[in-house]
């Protein structure tokens, strides 16, 4: 990175995380900032309680949204499972070996702090618990829940449910980021091109996410069907030439891919050299300019931060 690119990064970041911070502290308002749900949780007089546990909260939630639960059942964020279609290999988080966890079948308690649910510590955790789920693990919007090691996913005892459950919606980068980030235990050692640096990006890190552009979340492109969010690292399309996806279309294509938004040709015919650029270079290097990714890598830390816990040095 040039001299003037640093320059570039510094003034985009500078200013990216000043506009979340007015944002959070509500120095910003008008239409462009209201929030576009149709209910206020904290008007709801099953939310209007102090809660003592995560399943208190989430029996709750399922008095009104009354599906959800038996949808996350049917998820790989839930059962940790995976069966490839094509191979008939059994993947997923609980049954494969990797070189940064490991495995988690010998400390289920810790490692399911990034777990969808509450209570998973052994293998008599109840996957039909419809109360066992949790829903502010995604849907927390005060960046004030926490899940720390070693409580088996369930929420830390600072957490104020009350006032969370009160301000629920929609997913988030910070929402996701709180197990994606720090997968393998810490910030950006699992997933190279995932790290808190993707929380408040600026356009020459991410072109999508950037805070002050399109700001995308991750289910912009992951948008998800009955809570099963698309695209697998177990089964991942290396190259989709089926262009542009109707949203909406029945199908299990994977609508993550760039060509499903942008098609196989996006540019137009006097710049049709540029189309060549999607059978040559991969797609995550044209969407992020900054190959190197601002925070250093980390290699193996000792522990897992958990969700909403200061990361491990």
């Amino acid at each position: 990175m040039g001299p003037d690119m640093k320059k570039k990064h510094i003034f985009w970041t500078t200013a990216a995380l000043l506009f979340g911070w007015l944002v959070s502290m509500g120095a910003l308002s008008g239409t462009a900032f209201a929030s576009e749900s149709t209910a206020d949780h904290s008007k709801f007089k099953e939310l209007d309680k102090d809660f003592r546990t995560g399943p208190e909260v989430t029996k709750a939630c399922l008095s009104c949204h009354t599906e959800a639960a038996k949808q996350i059942h049917k998820t790989a964020h839930w059962t940790w499972d995976f069966l490839n279609p094509q191979s008939g290999q059994r993947l997923g988080k609980k049954n494969v070996l990797n070189n940064f966890c490991i495995a988690p079948r010998s400390n289920f308690a810790f490692c399911t702090a990034c777990h969808v649910g509450y209570g998973w510590k052994d293998e008599n955790f109840d996957f039909t618990s419809e109360e066992n789920v949790d829903c502010l693990v995604c849907h927390d919007t005060t960046g004030g829940y926490s899940k720390p090691p070693g409580k088996a996913g369930n929420p830390d005892d600072s957490c104020n449910l009350r006032n969370i459950a009160q301000n629920v919606g929609k997913t988030s980068r910070d929402t996701c980021g709180a197990c994606h980030f720090y997968g393998g235990g810490g910030n950006g050692v699992k997933h190279g091109d995932l790290d808190s640096s993707l929380a408040v990006p600026d356009i020459e890190l991410d072109i999508h996410m950037d805070a002050l552009g399109l700001d995308f979340t991750c289910a912009t492109c992951h948008a998800t069907t009955a809570h099963q969010v698309p695209g697998s690292r177990y089964n991942p399309i290396a190259k989709d030439t089926e262009g542009a996806l109707i949203r909406g279309k029945t199908g299990d294509r994977n609508p993550a891919t760039c060509q499903a938004c942008h098609g196989n040709a996006p540019h137009p015919a006097t710049q049709a050299k540029l189309n060549q650029n999607s059978t040559r270079i991969p797609t995550r290097l044209r969407a992020r300019p900054a190959i190197f990714r601002p925070l250093p890598a980390a290699v193996l830390p000792p522990s897992c931060p958990g969700i909403g816990q200061p990361p491990a040095n």
